[in-house]
């Protein structure tokens, strides 16, 4: 049962269903049409016959010779005073008389013995004329060899378009499971499946979305593998101190002096290992759909303010000033106060990782001409190459390409600022400062605050 409604669901079958349905309902439009078409053209014979045979009556003047027994019941006679006689004088009203008395021709739709007829009048010379009469019925009875043709033919021609349809549906569902098969290698797990080229243009845009699908699977992939070895490296190291110390310690091997210094190394190490634990739960969150943003109109001068004060001491310690440079007016802005405060505290954190000291780090913002708020954190560190910026928000990849060469940190800070701002519904780019240094400006929209 499965298997037959999964067949009838098949676009295959749907193909040829409606191949069939269209191909029906023109049969039924031709065949209704040619029956009009035909009885129409049959009527119109009937007609010229009977003009026919009434003019020759007419021009052999049989009618003025009262031999009317030898016209048949098909035919009356109309005397120039406007008497009618004949079989058919029962189908020749007063407004027949008066055209045909007026010397016109006369065509016109009447009844013979109660059935539906055609009449054509012919005028005599002398006023009057013949009228001659056929039922309908009896011109219909000479179409049955004919409309039998045009449903044979229609009949042909419905099959021939089912079978075609049969063809196509086969000739499109070939490549389409083709196309099908590739997407199931590729939910499989393959990667770097091979993709034919479709003759058809909208198959092929399938298969160039899949083509381009295997791609970015593969390099998320790679990039997800190289983000778990540097996990793994980064969580190995302090893991390897505290356990190095905790055996020493359980050993007795460390100096009873060196001990404060023992439990400090552990605390370091166990509040990096902390940190970094808390980033990748951080990244979580934001990934998972309960994620939850409450946003709220407020002047964004206070959320910087707070921030300049959170991190003073911090800066002042590490010899580097950090201010910031805003406009008189508000900066009015509607998002997550909380959220927006967080991406801050990362982009400050970030910078003083790398500012040497004696320089200075400022959060400039401002509302620009169009109504979005800009706040951007520049510091005077090593800066950016054009390289760096491109992939400054990839997980880990500052992180694996500088450590060991400047202050790092657990490499997931800038991915997290990045997705945080996305669900804040801005965005966030890294750029070089000229004379050193690198800027990171968050972009958010607005709002009106009196």
């Amino acid at each position: 049962m499965a298997q037959r409604t999964r067949l009838l669901g098949s676009l295959s079958a749907r193909f040829v269903l409606v191949t069939f349905a269209v191909a029906l309902i023109a049969v039924l439009v031709t065949a209704l049409v040619a029956v009009q078409v035909v009885q129409t053209v049959e009527q119109n014979q009937a007609r010229q016959q009977l003009k026919a045979q009434a003019a020759a009556l007419v021009a052999s003047g049989r009618a003025a010779e009262g031999r009317v027994g030898v016209v048949g019941d098909r035919f009356a006679v109309v005397s120039p005073d406007g008497t009618v006689t004949g079989a058919a004088r029962g189908s020749v009203n007063q407004d027949v008389v008066r055209k045909l008395q007026d010397g016109k021709s006369v065509s016109a739709d009447t009844t013979l013995n109660g059935k539906d007829a055609v009449l054509v009048g012919i005028p005599g010379p002398d006023g009057g004329g013949i009228v001659g009469v056929r039922k309908v019925a009896d011109i219909a009875a000479g179409d049955a060899e004919l409309l039998r043709g045009i449903v044979l033919a229609l009949a042909i021609g419905l099959a021939v378009a089912t079978a075609a349809g049969v063809l196509l549906a086969r000739l499109l569902g070939r490549p389409l499971r083709r196309v099908a098969d590739s997407a199931r290698a590729l939910a499989g797990g393959r990667r770097g499946v091979e993709i034919e080229t479709q003759s058809v243009a909208e198959i092929d845009d399938i298969a160039e979305a899949l083509r381009t699908l295997d791609t970015a699977l593969a390099t998320s992939e790679d990039r997800q593998r190289e983000f778990l070895l540097s996990v793994s490296h980064e969580i190995r190291t302090p893991l390897t101190a505290i356990r190095g110390y905790a055996e020493a310690l359980a050993d007795g091997v460390i100096p009873p002096g060196d001990v404060a210094e023992a439990g400090r190394t552990l605390s370091a190490e166990s509040e990096r290992l902390r940190r970094f634990l808390d980033d990748l739960l951080e990244l979580a969150r934001l990934e998972a759909d309960e994620f939850t943003i409450v946003p709220q109109d407020f002047d964004a001068r206070d959320t910087v303010g707070a921030v300049v004060r959170a991190w003073a001491g911090a800066a002042g310690g590490a010899g580097v000033a950090l201010r910031a440079d805003l406009p008189g007016d508000p900066i009015p802005v509607h998002t997550d106060e909380m959220r927006l405060r967080q991406v801050l505290d990362g982009l400050v954190e970030n910078a003083l990782r790398v500012a040497p000291a004696g320089t200075e780090i400022v959060i400039v913002g401002g509302l620009t001409p169009h109504r979005v708020v800009e706040l951007a954190v520049r510091d005077r560190g090593p800066g950016l190459s054009a390289e760096d910026t491109a992939v400054a928000f990839d997980r880990g990849a500052l992180h694996a390409r500088y450590r060991g060469a400047r202050p790092v940190g657990t490499g997931l800070g800038l991915s997290i600022a990045r997705t945080l701002v996305g669900r804040l519904g801005g965005w966030i780019n890294a750029s070089s400062v000229e004379g050193g240094g690198t800027e990171f400006r968050v972009t958010l929209p607005s709002s009106d605050i009196p």
